[in-house]
């Protein structure tokens, strides 16, 4: 959990608060805040009250984009920081085209992750 660089908080188009997650699937925020400390739920500190909160991108109606968590734990894996997860994660590739990210919500997760595990080598 770390406080965001303006210039990776302006790649993520929009934000939403823990709260908001656990309303929006109707778990208890105790079950948000677990996804968040075990690293399955990716959070930055952010605004006047560094309050902790997550890409609306990466959240969905029943759960996480799918292949998120694999996603980010192969990026983790190779070393990178949280703001160097997304700014890899929300910046456009026009060989994808368009940001990992979109790429995900697109449901083309296998280039996804094959463009993240070659950054490991």
């Amino acid at each position: 959990m770390s406080e965001i660089d303006p210039k990776i908080d302006a790649l993520v188009p929009a934000w939403l608060y823990l709260p908001d997650i656990s309303e929006r699937w109707g778990v208890q925020i105790t079950e948000v805040r677990n996804m968040a400390k075990a690293g399955t739920l990716l959070t930055v500190r952010r605004g006047p009250n560094r309050s902790l909160q997550v890409p609306a991108a990466f959240v969905e109606d029943d759960g996480l984009v799918k292949h998120l968590v694999g996603t980010l734990t192969v990026l983790k894996d190779c070393g990178f920081s949280t703001e160097e997860i997304l700014e890899w994660m929300f910046t456009e590739d026009p060989s994808l085209p368009g940001s990992p990210m979109q790429a995900l919500i697109e449901n083309r997760a296998t280039e996804v992750k094959r463009r993240a595990q070659a950054m490991a080598l």
